[in-house]
Order: C-alpha cells, then sequence, then structure tokens
C-alpha cells in the first residue's frame, strides 16, 4: 500500500464514507482508515432527515435507499396516555423534492461503502487501523496507527487528515486535550429493535410521553423482513435520572431497569411494553454531548460529525449534521489546492451553524412540544387540546428547529 494519500480519512462511519464519495466524484483521491477489523452493521435505526437526504440523492443513492429504508410519511406526537398531539407530513409527502427515510444504521453504511468501493476500489478502504495521533509539517499532515492488537503501523502522509473518528475522537482529544468528557444531560437511553407488524401508516414516526415520566421514539426502520408484512420497529426509551453508565454504544440494556416507566402505555395503535419485550436485543447509554469547540481546524487537520460536535440525540440530526459537513469539506477541498485555507473555509461555513444545533437540541428540539403539553396539562389526560395549547404554537415549535437545523423547505428545495 502507497503511504501518501491526497486526503487521509481516519474513520469508516457515516460522515466519514459521505466525504469520501463526495471528494471522489471532485477527482480526488481519498482513503479511508477505520479502527475495527472489518466494517458491519452495527447499530439501530436513524433518520436520513431533507438536508442530508437531498445530499445523498445528489449522489446518486436514491433507489439504494429506497430499496433497505422505510420513506417516512409523517411524524406524529402523543401523551403518555395515547392522546395525539401534533401530527405532521414529512419528506415528499410534506412536498419536499426528496424523501425523509428512516433506516438502520447498517444499511446507511452499506449503501455508502458499497458506492464508495465501486467508484474507488477497494484498497481505499483500510480496517484495523485504529489511529493514535497526528502531526503536520507545512508540505502535508501524518496520520499514525496501531492495528487492534496494538502493533505499530506504518504512517499515512496527506494534504489534509480528517478526523471523522466519532466522539471519543483521539485527534479531538489530541487538539483539545483539557476539554475532559462526554457532558451527560440528566436523560438516560434504552434502545432497541423489534420484529413487529406495522402500526398507524406503515410509516409513522412517533414520539410519546416525556422525559420526567418516560419518553418513547419509535419508528420502522426495514419493511417485510419476513415476506408477510412484518417490519423491523426502532426504537429509544429515555428517562431523567441522575445516574448513568459510561458510554458504550454496545453496552447491553436490562429491561427491569426502565420497564415500570412503559408498563400501561397500551396504545389504540401500539403495544408499547409488549413491543419492547420483544426486542431482539436491548442497548443502554446516556444521552451525551460536549460544548461547542472554538475551532475544528488546525493547518491541514481537521475535525467532521461527532467528532467534532456531537449532539443530543432528540432532533434525529446527528447522522445528517455529519453529511452535510462532508458536502462543505469537499466542496472546500475541490475548490482549492491549499488545503489549510481549504479546511478554514469548511470550518468557516459549518462551526457556528452546528454549534446552533448542539445549543437547540439541548433546549428546544422539536420533541419540547411534548414537554409543553405535558406541563400545562399537569400529566393528566385532555379532554381538548386546544384548551392547553394552539396547533398553530406546536407547528412553530417545529417549524423553528427546520430552520436551525437547515431542512426547512425553503432551504433544502432551494439549495443545489
Amino acid at each position: 500500500m502507497d503511504n501518501t494519500d491526497d486526503v487521509v480519512i481516519i474513520g469508516g462511519g457515516i460522515g466519514g464514507l459521505t466525504l469520501a464519495l463526495m471528494l471522489k466524484r471532485h477527482g480526488i483521491t481519498a482513503r479511508i482508515y477505520e479502527a475495527a477489523r472489518e466494517i458491519s452493521p452495527i447499530g439501530v435505526g436513524i433518520s436520513v432527515l431533507p438536508h442530508a437526504s437531498r445530499e445523498l440523492c445528489n449522489l446518486g443513492l436514491r433507489d439504494a435507499l429506497s430499496k433497505v429504508a422505510i420513506t417516512a410519511q409523517e411524524s406524529c406526537f402523543y401523551t403518555r396516555f395515547g392522546q395525539l398531539v401534533h401530527k405532521e407530513a414529512l419528506g415528499t409527502y410534506a412536498g419536499y423534492d426528496v424523501p425523509q427515510f428512516q433506516i438502520h444504521r447498517g444499511d446507511l453504511q452499506a449503501v455508502l461503502l458499497e458506492a464508495f468501493i465501486a467508484e474507488a476500489g477497494a484498497d481505499k478502504v483500510i480496517t484495523g487501523y485504529k489511529c493514535t495521533h497526528v502531526d503536520q509539517t507545512d508540505a502535508d499532515a501524518e496520520a499514525h496507527f496501531v492495528d487492534p492488537d496494538g502493533a505499530p503501523l506504518p504512517p499515512v502522509r496527506g494534504r489534509a487528515v480528517i478526523a471523522a473518528d466519532g466522539i471519543h475522537s483521539v485527534v479531538r482529544k489530541q487538539l483539545f486535550p483539557n476539554e475532559g468528557g462526554p457532558i451527560y444531560s440528566g436523560v438516560n437511553m434504552w434502545r432497541g429493535v423489534t420484529r413487529w407488524k406495522p402500526y398507524l401508516t406503515g410509516a409513522s414516526y412517533v414520539r410519546a410521553g416525556w422525559l420526567s415520566h418516560g419518553k418513547m421514539v419509535i419508528y420502522p426502520i426495514r419493511d417485510n423482513i419476513d415476506g408477510q408484512g412484518t417490519q423491523l420497529i426502532n426504537w429509544v426509551a429515555e428517562i431523567e435520572t441522575p445516574e448513568h453508565a459510561q458510554q458504550d454504544w454496545n453496552r447491553r440494556g436490562q429491561l427491569d431497569d426502565f420497564i415500570g416507566a412503559f408498563a400501561d402505555w397500551h396504545f389504540d395503535f401500539l403495544d408499547v411494553p409488549a413491543m419492547i419485550r420483544a426486542a431482539d436485543t436491548i442497548l443502554e447509554y446516556p444521552m451525551v454531548d460536549k460544548d461547542p469547540l472554538p475551532q475544528w481546524s488546525f493547518g491541514r487537520i481537521t475535525l467532521l460529525g461527532d467528532a467534532a460536535h456531537p449532539m443530543y440525540p432528540r432532533g434525529s440530526n446527528g447522522a445528517g449534521q455529519a453529511i452535510l459537513d462532508a458536502r462543505a469539506l469537499a466542496d472546500a477541498l475541490a475548490a482549492s489546492n491549499d488545503a489549510v485555507s481549504a479546511l478554514k473555509a469548511y470550518e468557516d461555513i459549518r462551526l457556528e451553524a452546528t454549534a446552533k444545533v448542539v445549543r437547540t437540541n439541548r433546549s428546544t428540539p422539536p420533541d419540547v412540544i411534548l414537554k409543553v403539553v405535558h406541563e400545562r396539562s399537569g400529566d393528566k389526560p385532555f379532554e381538548r387540546l386546544e384548551d392547553i395549547v394552539s396547533p398553530e404554537e406546536l407547528a412553530a415549535i417545529s417549524d423553528s428547529y427546520k430552520k436551525v437545523a437547515g431542512y426547512d423547505k425553503s432551504t433544502v428545495t432551494g439549495a443545489r
């Protein structure tokens, strides 16, 4: 393997793969270095909101994604008593020119990996390379690695090194050694996937309850998985608690630790506790983020995705922001042969935009709709929703978040 690349990408997740594919379309050679021995379909569900969907569709991936994802139709908000609070159409059903996809993270990663390998070649994805640190000169940047057993590997040079290595980024820690770890939100999460019959439209994104008593996010991510119409349903249970375990995306969760909060959630359209109990696996981890950084780019080195701006998963927006990062960075590198100025231009476009999303996910994400109803109803069933909150106020909360996150209809349909 030639140890000199044009662009070195650390991390083969959604952000790193999207960036590599976008750079290839610009005629820029990039190679991905992934710490895992192989890139395998791990994780659970994510949403590809219209701003990110537009970028992936522009890469020619719309048909591939449509085959493995659910094309979302509607977003619905319910109280923990099963009362409908707010409903709105999504994606093409709301007049966007691109779909909103609900998809297993592994399926999205596989679509991106297959597309990149088809265009760039399998030798451009190197696994079993765990980054230990990076350095640079005036002429290039260099990434250093060890193998899964800790043995040193040859360093790799490029005109730029992009750290897309997640919330526990080694490169971010090197650049900001005194930052500290992720910041706990006070909310613990349990996530799972369940093989279940379709509910509502069969393509409905549901949020229900509120954090102080228990909140659920539920949506299908694979359709007709058995030839008999069964779907794979992704769900997230969230409960306020001062206690949490260190973040580990593969930590097994215990049903008895949280099922009590949802024991009587027998909605007209879904038996929530039965769905939870039928899960294939349950994972547990705390809802965390980090404070926005003052800068990402240091000469020929920069951060992307969760390495740059980890955020609470309360707006279904983490992967989307990484995809937007990739678009901005690929365009900047294509526009200038000077990697230092290109990385600074990328930072100028994305730093404050993502900082706003991080802060808004802490304060007023879309699920604040549920908080408003929870507080004004006294956490009791209501007779008329209009007596406690107007539909216009709830719609305004949702529309405000879309604008902050960059997927309001005017922004998405007006972008190229």
